[in-house]
């Protein structure tokens, strides 16, 4: 036999059938049996691929949402660290309201020497305290011209300003650690918006304006945006703690800055300025 036989072809299948029944199954089943040999082949072949193409989209999808998860926990992580680092601690708060007021010494008089007017009078007129000082007499003193003697001071003419400098200093130094001492980073009560954290989202997500650049360039992102609670429930200071984009920050800082009147925070029973946090999420629509 010869070594170029193809075994799969009809006319091999005519010569081992030669002189039979054809009509028979077997001979139907022998010439298509090449056929089905192919395409449980290919079936068997797709299916691999298939199986292998699913299994590296399933490890792709694990190792993205694994990504994910550890960005989300970072930029949590830094904004803890960024509040932590502009808080002030407790004890260097109290060492510096402890520190001593410099002493303010109390406000002298200023001696003086009187410089008498010469005027023609009569001579019953003439006082007997208006003592004429010689030209040589003011020459040699140190002391300031007044309109009478005085030995009860000081010689010092700059000690009543300079006290007055120093007093209004202070006063300024306290009126700024009293205003900074009003706001506040945690309370007992902390602010609240009205309906709660699900209202407070539906608006933001309701006033929220995409920014048009933004959308061409496909940037999205969370923002990370803090504002002032004042004790009247207003906002006030609002700055962003997280920025993804200039846009992006602009739009959320405005957005913060519309929002209605929330109860404040209270310490100690009393309301106060509290510093709030809020993430502020641009997502655009058919993306993951």
């Amino acid at each position: 036999m010869g070594k170029d036989v193809d075994l799969s072809s009809r006319e091999w299948c005519d010569l081992v059938f030669e002189g039979k029944n054809k009509d028979f199954g077997a001979y139907e089943m022998r010439t298509t049996s090449t056929k089905r040999h192919n395409k449980a082949m290919l079936y068997t072949i797709i299916g691999a691929i298939l199986v292998v193409a699913a299994a590296v989209s399933i490890a792709k999808v694990q190792e993205y949402l694994a990504e994910r998860r550890l960005a989300e926990l970072a930029e949590q992580e830094e904004v803890l660290i960024d509040m932590e680092q502009n808080e002030e601690p407790e004890e260097e708060q109290q060492e510096r309201l402890e520190q001593p007021k410099p002493e303010v010494l109390p406000e002298e008089v200023l001696n003086t020497v009187k410089v008498t007017e010469l005027r023609i009078v009569e001579d019953e007129k003439v006082k007997a305290e208006d003592e004429i000082k010689t030209q040589d007499e003011l020459k040699e003193t140190t002391t300031a011209f007044g309109q009478k003697d005085n030995d009860k001071g000081t010689e010092d003419r700059n000690v009543t300003r300079t006290l007055k400098e120093e007093v209004v200093v202070e006063k300024k130094v306290e009126e700024k650690k009293v205003e900074k001492e009003e706001i506040f980073k945690s309370v007992e009560q902390m602010p609240q918006f009205p309906g709660g954290e699900a209202a407070l989202m539906k608006y933001i997500s309701s006033h929220i304006q995409y920014p048009t650049m933004a959308q061409e360039n496909n940037v999205q992102g969370k923002v990370i945006v803090q504002f002032v609670v004042t004790k009247t429930g207003q906002v006030g200071e609002v700055k962003v703690a997280r920025s993804v984009d200039k846009d992006l920050d602009r739009e959320a800082v405005r957005v913060c800055k519309s929002l209605p009147k929330f109860t404040p925070g209270r310490q100690n029973g009393q309301p106060v300025s509290v510093w709030y946090t809020l993430p502020v999420n641009f997502k655009l629509q058919g993306t993951n």
